[in-house]
Formats: C-alpha cells, structure tokens, sequence
C-alpha cells in the first residue's frame, strides 16, 4: 500500500497549496511534522502563483492501493 504525507499549506495571497512526501517514515510524528513545515515557511524556497507559503494549513497521510491487471 502506497502512503504519501501531504503537507498543506496557505499562501500570501490566501491560496492553499501542498508539498506531497512519498512513503514517508512511520509513525508520524506531529511535533517533527511541525517543525518541518514551520522551517520550510521560514526558507522561503516555494513560491507559488498565490505567493509563497505562510502558514501551516494541516498535513495527513493519504494511503493508495493498487491493482494492475494484465488485459489479454
């Protein structure tokens, strides 16, 4: 099962923008979570069309399971 930590953020300009992290390490620790948004807001290294990101929104895991089937 594939998992992906969303980050979510807000933008100067009020727009909600997101920095996804494939199979991240578990457990999830909020406080670690945190502080990584807080440092990336302080970076200042994202911009988007909305500005660059000033306050963290939320961040959750989103879990994904796939099915390949082979077609004949």
């Amino acid at each position: 099962m594939a998992k992906t930590l969303e980050l979510q953020f807000v933008t100067e300009g009020g727009n909600n923008a997101r920095l996804t992290v494939d199979n991240p390490k578990e457990p999830i620790e909020e406080a670690a979570v945190k502080q990584a948004m807080e440092a990336i807001i302080a970076a200042e290294v994202f911009f988007t069309s909305g500005g660059k990101f000033v306050t963290a929104k939320g961040a959750r895991v989103i879990e994904r399971n796939v099915t390949d089937y082979e077609l004949v």
